[in-house]
């Protein structure tokens, strides 16, 4: 939503939402009161960021979480696949996908909240198989995961996760288009001068985060076995790859902590574990959101070990058990738990 010269739909909203005067809500297209009073609206939005906080005080929020890789194969193979043969006036003889290509195409040209994009390549697909039957009518097409590329082109979406380097830790994330894989990067820049340097397109609460570890991970240095002049005489620089894509929230705090320690100590984490989880001053590992996305995030990245706040394990006991299966989780509360999991501390 945003102010035209045409009006501003925020301001109205705030009018029709409002119990003390929807009932008399003038309509200026029409130049007509409207009793709205006995209406219920229902709004819908992929993020409430951009949302008026006035205009959001009047809503009841209801957060859908986004299908996850397996509803999303069901749906397909039940009723979007079925359906556009159908339209398409082919058979599942002419035209054969089976579920490994469909679950191809939703992790790598369809990772959206919904299906709706997911319909989109399924029928981009049996375009192209039309054509194929016209050319070779007497020939079944056999979409697979070798040739799925030839119809749809290079993958969308790709998960990188880090190679165990030192100071290179693979944190969790929530975005619009669900769970994400964070690589967060820290590096020793040579030269004087110390403190911290951050890039990445972090916003306001990402940059807090980061400060907030390095003066928790200063202020722990001997506990974590760090050189008592390390952060005297190093400039520490703290980088989030994919920078045109702006990131903000505070879910990445025990990822940079642990990305600092493992750059002051010269030792790798193991490349096969992924974390979220906010960070106090003190050290203590608070709650976050959005864990169902983050673990199918991290299962797509094939990475089946994870470390979680200990006061989401509530969220992770109401998730589907196919989703869980085969992770480990480990629950912390503060992170010395996660240093002891992910550093050898004499």
């Amino acid at each position: 939503m945003g102010a035209s010269y045409q009006g501003d739909p925020a301001s109205a909203l705030l009018e029709v939402l409002d119990p003390e005067q929807n009932h008399q809500f003038l309509d200026h297209f029409l130049d007509l009161r409207v009793d709205l009073s006995q209406v219920l609206f229902i709004c819908t939005a992929n993020q409430l960021d951009t949302i008026p906080t006035p205009l959001l005080d009047r809503m009841e929020v209801i957060r859908l979480s986004g299908y996850i890789t397996e509803e999303k194969t069901a749906i397909a193979s039940k009723y979007l696949w079925p359906s556009l043969l159908k339209e398409a006036g082919l058979n599942k003889q002419a035209v054969q996908l089976n579920k490994p290509t469909v679950v191809k195409v939703i992790e790598e040209y369809a990772r959206e909240a919904g299906v709706r994009n997911l319909k989109k390549q399924l029928a981009k697909l049996l375009r192209k198989a039309a054509m194929k039957r016209v050319k070779e009518p007497d020939l079944p097409v056999k979409i697979n995961t070798k040739n799925l590329a030839s119809f749809l082109g290079p993958a969308l979406f790709n998960e990188h996760r880090d190679s165990g380097e030192i100071g290179t830790v693979t944190g969790l994330a929530w975005t619009s288009m669900g769970g994400a894989t964070l690589n967060i990067e820290a590096s020793r820049v040579h030269g004087h001068g110390h403190g911290i340097k951050l890039s990445g397109q972090l916003g306001k609460v990402m940059q807090e985060s980061a400060e907030l570890a390095y003066s928790f991970v200063q202020s722990r240095a001997k506990q974590l076995n760090i050189s008592d002049d390390f952060f005297e005489n190093t400039q520490v620089h703290l980088h989030v790859p994919d920078g045109a894509t702006p990131k903000d929230g505070p879910s990445a705090g025990i990822t940079m902590a642990c990305a600092l320690v493992s750059l002051a100590t010269q030792q790798a984490i193991q490349h096969d574990l992924a974390m979220t989880g906010e960070l106090s001053l003190v050290g203590r590992v608070m709650p976050v959101g959005g864990i169902r996305e983050k673990l199918v995030a991290a299962k797509r990245a094939k990475i089946f070990e994870v470390i979680l706040p200990a006061q989401n394990q509530r969220d992770v006991a109401e998730l589907p058990d196919y989703l869980v299966a085969d992770m480990t989780i480990h629950y912390v509360k503060h992170f010395d738990e996660v240093a002891s999991l992910c550093f050898m501390l004499s």
